[in-house]
């Protein structure tokens, strides 16, 4: 059986570093669980890193976390512009955000994958084939 990538969106990346927030206990039994690497996209971190901007340590925490290699950074915007672009134009409503078009297109290039996040949206991001995603999320409360 193919491993399956895990595509980490800011929610969780951020969450597992965050004592206080409400997904904290979730996101970190999951990455306890996940083999590393978790892939991302740059737009994913920035989000990650301006989420834990007010956090004692919390960027300094995400840094070791990335330079311990848990994290990976495959995707260049450059190499998949026009998908990620209209991937933004067919979900304008939602409105999906660059880093969840990020996401959606690395889950199309990489078949076998997973997107771990907190948000919801991800249930709603259909492929440009019309796929539904293969997400990991806390249960809806």
């Amino acid at each position: 059986m193919a491993k399956t990538d895990v595509l980490i969106d800011a929610g969780p990346l951020a969450a597992a570093f965050y004592q206080r927030d409400q997904h904290y206990e979730w996101a970190r039994r999951q990455v306890s669980h996940i083999s590393p690497p978790m892939y991302t996209c740059e737009a994913v971190l920035s989000e990650a890193f301006h989420l834990l901007g007010s956090v004692p340590q919390g960027a300094q925490k995400l840094l070791d976390f990335l330079e311990r290699g848990f994290v990976a950074v495959p995707f260049s915007y450059a190499e998949h512009a026009g998908p990620v672009r209209e991937l933004m134009r067919t979900y304008a409503d939602q409105p999906m955000s660059f880093a969840d078009a990020g996401l959606v297109r690395m889950a199309e290039v990489r078949r076998a994958a997973q997107v771990f996040t907190t948000d919801d949206d991800f249930h709603v991001y259909r492929t440009t084939g019309g796929e539904a995603l293969d997400v990991l999320a806390p249960a809806a409360r």
